[in-house]
């Protein structure tokens, strides 16, 4: 499935990468930012792979990694997470490859796309994101938190429950 992406319709001097919640796909949300765009913003949704997930009985469905429970103890999928955070490292490394700075593109989700953003901005190495958009989300592995390296000491976070 190609990723949603909504170019910009002027000079492109930002970007911001959004990743669906559980079971959705980048579509929707494209067509989201599609409606209230900013000329120079170039929009990319991308949609995570089909996999089980173990909350949901094993039933196969597009997630950024497997959910095994929802209370605060439950075990988390620590390679999925680090997976799911490294293919959203690789969107803004394409992105700074098209002359974006990172300071420059904000990175984002709903649910678990949000988690993912959260967990990638926060323990990626060097510049700051321009800002974080996490929607009705949590904080995957935070018991690794302060532990993790954080160079994020001056990130906009904009978190909506």
């Amino acid at each position: 499935m190609a990723t949603p992406v909504i170019n910009a319709t002027s000079r492109h001097t930002a970007t911001v990468i959004f990743l669906h919640g559980l079971g959705d796909t980048g579509h929707g949300w494209s067509e989201m930012f599609r409606q209230i765009r900013h000329p120079h913003v170039k929009y990319v949704c991308p949609t995570a792979k089909v996999m089980p997930v173990t909350l949901n009985g094993g039933m196969r469905m597009p997630s950024w990694f497997d959910i095994r429970g929802l209370s605060p103890g439950s075990a988390e999928d620590e390679p999925g997470i680090k997976s799911a955070a490294e293919l959203l490292q690789s969107y803004v490394a394409e992105e700074e490859k098209e002359g974006i700075k990172r300071d420059r593109i904000m990175v984002g989700g709903f649910s678990q796309g949000g988690a993912v953003a959260l967990y990638s901005a926060f323990t990626h190495s060097g510049p700051s994101f321009a800002g974080i958009i996490a929607l009705s989300t949590w904080l995957p592995l935070y018991k690794t938190f302060p532990g993790v390296s954080c160079h994020c000491n001056d990130i906009l976070v904009m978190v909506i429950m």
